[in-house]
């Protein structure tokens, strides 16, 4: 034990002594420390458990477990009435649609940067998401929400959490607020924050560059990790518009990096979470997990990322086709 402990008094990112110690967020140099401090001790590289980043695969066979136990009870009017809320089906690629290389989009997403009205990025995000919940001793539950993040100009920033399903507006949802599955209503603040200046000027909190080659060192470092494979990408990506809203350039970056992975094919148009035209392109190599990217037509800009099973997994009780989590972020 006492080695432990003096690994974790040398590794402690906020000493008692330092002129940041308190709430709020850590510096650059903290960061670090503690992501270091978080490593695999095997590999050195990616944190055990990475700020910002959904649990995957493991995370999401767990959840959905006794999903099928719990959404019977909770349902809106009655046993006789439709459950509030649900999986969600999968986008669908229109049938015969022309699908649009991932390097033609990136010439449009390039084309668009280059005009003078071209939006410029911001810190923040607007979000809606879906993804299965877990509890070590309840049933999962669905949790559809919408997240917005803005920041001001002295740094300070705040988040408000909503809890909403686009597909059926006005009625009761589901949460695992405070560890209890229950309805809450549509549009309830389930969450409103607010924190204090950050000076940290490491990813991504840093400026999104808007050249190819530094973004995805900058990626990488968000993510802890090198990047070697598509799913790795596609997650540092998200990871970025969770904390971005990307400017044509950034965006165009972006999308170069996206046309230059392995294994993204282009599938087709879909029409999105959000109603929006899209372009999906979808991989196919992680075990089990079908990651479907969806940009904009018109100039390449990253509007969801949806994952579903690809196999069945009956010890869970998952199907092939089922979504295990979607985003879909708001320009």
């Amino acid at each position: 034990m006492t080695d432990e402990l003096d690994l974790l008094r040398r590794a402690n990112p906020v000493p008692d002594d330092g002129h940041r110690f308190g709430d709020g967020p850590l510096g650059d140099h903290a960061e670090r420390r503690l992501a270091r401090l978080q490593a695999d001790p095997r590999t050195g590289r990616r944190p055990l458990l990475p700020a910002g980043r959904r649990p995957r695969l493991a995370w999401a066979l767990t959840a959905v477990a006794a999903v099928a136990a719990l959404v019977p009870v909770l349902l809106v009017g009655g046993p006789a009435a439709t459950p509030a809320i649900a999986a969600p089906r999968p986008l669908a690629v229109v049938t015969e649609s022309t699908p649009v290389p991932l390097e033609r989009l990136a010439e449009r997403a390039a084309t668009a940067a280059g005009a003078e009205d071209a939006p410029a990025a911001r810190r923040g995000t607007h979000v809606r998401s879906w993804s299965l919940g877990m509890s070590d001793s309840e049933p999962p539950v669905t949790l559809p929400q919408e997240r917005i993040v803005r920041w001001t100009p002295d740094g300070r920033h705040t988040e408000l959490v909503v809890a909403t399903d686009p597909r059926h507006q006005g009625r009761p949802v589901l949460t695992d607020e405070g560890g209890e599955p229950r309805l809450v209503g549509d549009g309830r603040v389930i969450g409103r924050r607010t924190f204090p200046p950050s000076w940290s000027d490491a990813p991504p909190a840093a400026h999104p560059p808007h050249d190819s080659t530094r973004l995805r060192a900058y990626l990488a470092e968000t993510a802890y990790d090198p990047l070697r494979t598509t799913p790795e990408l596609l997650d540092a990506a998200a990871q970025l518009l969770d904390n971005w809203t990307l400017g044509a350039r950034e965006s165009a970056a972006l999308t170069r990096l996206l046309a230059e992975a392995d294994g993204l094919r282009p599938t087709g148009r879909v029409t999105d979470r959000l109603g929006r035209p899209g372009q999906a392109y979808v991989y196919d190599g992680a075990p089990g997990i079908r990651h479907m990217l969806i940009l904009d037509p018109s100039d390449g800009a990253v509007l969801g990322l949806e994952e579903t099973f690809t196999a069945d997994q009956p010890e869970y009780g998952v199907r092939a086709g089922e979504v295990m989590q979607y985003r879909a972020w708001i320009r």
